[in-house]
């Protein structure tokens, strides 16, 4: 099984004028990860608005990546979504080799009580051939996996369920869950790259970014060296990404960057003119 502690990206998917897949963009940006030596890459969550992607260019995403990135790294795939058994069915039926996991995030609208995010995240564990990393993001999702269900469900399926993606933005409840999981062998990752250097100094065992998208040399950094000196320099930036959501802020360093055409997916859409600005003023 891979050992998925460290620096992972959450990939953006970049497009061209015309909306449709710029797959010569996606390779300088898998060239930047690469050579940044990030530990893994999450193919298809939120950042990399999967949401948005037919099935057809979700496939044709998933197969160009792994073709390009040769077993350099390891690869996450995001798979998740409200309808518990649409889910299971897409995991027992998907081909995922060349995969070191998934990434699952919470059912979001109907709001499941943990009683329903236990059953749910049992149910995709018992349907997944490969691990499984849980994604708590009570911001996009409406619904919060406490610390106490975490480990329920981790204790449920210990041989499936490797790490969870802790984005709540509660630095209390992911201590605690750290301190929850200390004598097991599941991963608490920091999903804020705002939180990062004060989780890893609790025990986290890494970090999905997306400041590496643009960042990877400086987001190890947080990793690795949980330098709390760097984060407060970072702090600016990393508002600015989040400012009008995710991941317009990130597409918008990668265009000033000349990595990629500031294109995102409707109901997105580019950042302001204004935060632009501020953008083109933080970067560097």
């Amino acid at each position: 099984m891979t050992d998925l502690r460290g620096l992972g990206t959450a990939l953006i998917t970049p497009f061209q004028a015309d909306g449709s897949v710029d797959f010569e963009a996606l390779k300088r940006l898998l060239d930047i990860q690469i050579a940044g030596k990030v530990d893994y890459i999450v193919v298809l969550g939120t950042t990399g608005e999967a949401v948005t992607l037919s099935i057809s260019e979700r496939l044709a995403v998933r197969s160009f990546i792994l073709d390009y990135t040769a077993g350099k790294l390891p690869l996450v795939l995001g798979v998740g979504g409200n309808n518990t058994a649409a889910v299971c069915e897409q995991l027992r039926t998907d081909d995922l080799s060349g995969f070191a996991a998934i990434l699952s995030v919470c059912p979001y609208y109907n709001k499941p009580s943990q009683e329903g995010l236990f059953r749910h995240f049992c149910a995709i564990a018992e349907a997944s051939p490969i691990p499984v990393i849980l994604y708590n993001v009570p911001g996009r999702t409406g619904v919060n996996l406490l610390p106490e269900t975490v480990m329920r469900i981790y204790k449920a399926h210990p041989d499936k369920i490797v790490g969870v993606k802790e984005a709540s933005g509660n630095l209390e409840q992911i201590k605690h869950l750290i301190a929850l999981a200390k004598e097991t062998q599941l991963l608490v990752i920091s999903g804020d790259d705002g939180l990062t250097a004060a989780i890893m100094q609790a025990g986290g065992a890494g970090l999905i970014s997306v400041l590496s998208n643009a960042y990877p040399v400086q987001a190890r950094r947080l990793v690795y060296e949980a330098d709390l000196h760097l984060q407060a320099e970072l702090a600016s930036l990393i508002g600015l990404l989040f400012k009008e959501g995710n991941p317009s802020g990130i597409k918008t360093v990668l265009a000033k960057q000349g990595v990629i055409q500031n294109v995102l997916r409707l109901p997105l859409v580019p950042n302001s003119s204004a935060v632009q600005d501020e953008i083109a003023v933080a970067i560097f």
